[in-house]
């Protein structure tokens, strides 16, 4: 495979690191601490074309390729973590899942405005009792002539308390086995009545994406508002992960790389022992292993990409850019705050936060034991 850039994937990477490093980066460390969601900023990379970069241009989006979209969510990540994550949801999750399943008017309904953030949405999978274990859904959609009336509730959706509609997952035929073929996929907006959403969650990293509880009491959706077929909804959602996974290898690399660039510039700059850091070995292997793996996880995040672009089969390669990515992410922000020494453990330098914000990558979109599980099921298949 070619991994060389072409001009386009430089120019918009171009354009994220730009604006990434003159707005985001000096914002990030403000709305870590106040917590306080980053919408003007996404509005204006909504303006740049950074929310819909894959999105058809006829549905209001950039049009360009998948490896596009991973360069530039890297520059992102790199600079903010949270404002990263709501990149990835937005691109990946909403509007992909828009784009391969939407009908016409629902394109034009929901993807067109998303693309830009106009319109924010979520991807409503995970419930208190359905974590990993996607199948296990308890909200019931119960058909009702022309509509669905919608019960229950979801938990850790990004951007749940802001967003303005839901693609949400609900059980339709709670009898059918497999169960998973009991599931359904709505959209449903947040001014529907019944509808409601808790507060934000305090969380250890990403603090600045809003994570939110979703609470349904007899909301009434119309059938046209379904995505997909009835009984769809567990295959759509295993479809749009694949392709998340792919946006949170490329925030993991993000956040790995701005941490070894931390350390890289603080070992030549601090003396230990009459001599700057980087001149002592054990420093330099720390360094040179953090390249490494950094470098190895792009460049499966950016097989991925491509196998996703041709239209490939790429669930497994997907799956093993997210592991691997999301565990050298949390393993190279460690070795950075030990090479920072007491410094890397205070808020002052900025690698504590790279820690936290990276231990995520590791759990969302499919902790790193479902992704051993979906790389060996494709391994040991008959």
């Amino acid at each position: 495979m070619d991994f060389s850039l072409t001009d386009e994937q430089r120019m918009i990477q171009e354009l994220a690191r730009d604006f990434a490093t003159e707005v985001l980066a000096p914002a990030a460390p403000i709305i870590d601490q106040t917590e306080e969601y980053p919408l003007e900023n996404c509005r204006r990379m909504g303006e740049l074309g950074l929310m819909g970069i894959d999105v058809p241009e006829e549905y209001g989006g950039t049009g360009a390729d998948t490896v596009s979209y991973v360069v530039a969510l890297e520059e992102v990540s790199k600079a903010c973590a949270a404002t990263g994550t709501i990149m990835s949801v937005n691109n990946s999750l909403v509007c992909h899942g828009l784009v391969i399943r939407g009908t016409p008017e629902q394109r034009e309904e929901y993807l067109r405005p998303a693309a830009s953030f106009e319109r924010i949405g979520t991807f409503s999978l995970s419930e208190p009792e359905a974590g990993s274990d996607a199948a296990s859904q308890r909200t019931r959609a119960v058909r009702d002539g022309n509509h669905y009336i919608v019960n229950g509730s979801k938990n850790f959706i990004s951007s749940g308390s802001v967003a303005d509609f839901h693609i949400v997952f609900c059980v339709t035929d709670p009898d059918v086995t497999p169960r998973h073929r009991g599931i359904s996929c709505l959209l449903i907006d947040a001014d529907t009545p019944g509808f409601s959403a808790g507060k934000p969650e305090e969380k250890l990293g990403i603090r600045a994406a809003d994570t939110a509880a979703l609470s349904f009491e007899d909301c009434r959706i119309p059938v046209s508002n379904r995505l997909g077929e009835e009984g769809e909804g567990f295959v759509i959602a295993m479809e749009v992960l694949d392709a998340g996974r792919i946006g949170i290898a490329s925030q993991a690399l993000g956040i790995g790389q701005a941490a070894f660039e931390a350390s890289s510039e603080y070992a030549l700059e601090r003396q230990q022992f009459g001599k700057p850091l980087a001149r002592h070995q054990a420093i330099q292997f720390m360094i040179a292993d953090m390249a490494t793996r950094l470098e190895a996880a792009r460049l499966l995040t950016f097989r991925a990409a491509q196998m996703k672009q041709r239209k490939e089969m790429y669930t497994s390669e997907a799956a093993m850019a997210k592991l691997y990515a999301s565990e050298t992410a949390m393993w190279v922000t460690n070795k950075a705050i030990q090479i920072h020494g007491g410094y890397g453990y205070v808020r002052e330098y900025e690698v504590e936060r790279y820690l936290r914000d990276a231990k995520i990558t590791e759990i969302y979109e499919g902790t790193s034991e479902v992704q051993r599980m979906v790389i060996a099921r494709h391994l040991l298949r008959d």
